[in-house]
């Protein structure tokens, strides 16, 4: 059974407040679980207490669930692999639950500006606990430009706009730096890069970004 204060804790993680103080997050699923692997600290069921759906994020929960540990990274685990996707302002925990899988499939690192709590617990649901995988690290707005200079490596941004190049002619090469933005806003960022996009037909107006960071993964193949 759980205790009364294991209870209390697993309630805190419902924020971003209460997921920084403890350094953990909730994690529904099993496959989740599975895949969370060894930062799992404890699990529990609805056997371990009467408040379990009020406990869990799903509206129709799991039989499971589990507390886990939030992966520590460094700007070094960030720079392990040779891509690096920047996610400016996208604020959808689906989109970046998926973005997290896409960034495992296709070996890359993933910088967070003002988007979507990694560590939410719908995130880390609709990555299906890639992001205890995946190297990733939050930063502001203000803190980006200096950041992602730092490391030295080309920058692209994945924006349709009038001098932008088509991302088939683009000759993209890793190491690399992929900006993007939400679908509705762009991306915001001042960050310097050369522009390119993704062709598609023109009766759509613009592809989510989670897909068109799929198709620019692939292209990197």
């Amino acid at each position: 059974m759980l205790s009364i204060n294991q209870e209390k804790l697993i309630r805190s993680l419902s924020t971003k407040k209460g997921r920084e103080k403890n350094g953990l997050c909730l994690v529904e699923g099993e496959k989740v679980i599975k895949t969370a692997g060894d930062a799992i600290e404890y699990t529990f069921t609805n056997k371990d207490t009467s408040d379990f759906d009020k406990l869990v994020t799903t509206e129709t929960p799991q039989n499971i669930a589990a507390v886990a540990s939030i992966p520590k990274l460094t700007l070094d685990d960030i720079m392990s692999n040779k891509i690096i996707v920047v996610l400016d302002g996208v604020q959808d925990p689906g989109n970046v639950g998926s973005i997290l899988r896409l960034c495992l499939g296709f070996n890359a690192s993933l910088i967070l500006i003002d988007s979507a709590d990694v560590t939410n617990p719908k995130v880390v649901r609709s990555s299906v606990g890639a992001m205890f995988h995946v190297p990733w690290m939050h930063v502001s707005a203000k803190e980006s430009s200096k950041l992602i200079k730092s490391l030295d490596m080309p920058i692209y941004r994945l924006e349709k706009k009038k001098d932008a190049i088509d991302i088939k002619k683009a000759k993209l090469k890793k190491p690399l730096i992929l900006i993007a933005g939400s679908e509705g806003g762009g991306i915001q960022s001042k960050i310097k890069g050369e522009s390119i996009y993704i062709n598609h037909n023109d009766k759509l107006e613009s592809l989510n970004v989670g897909h068109s960071i799929a198709i620019a993964l692939h292209a990197l193949l």
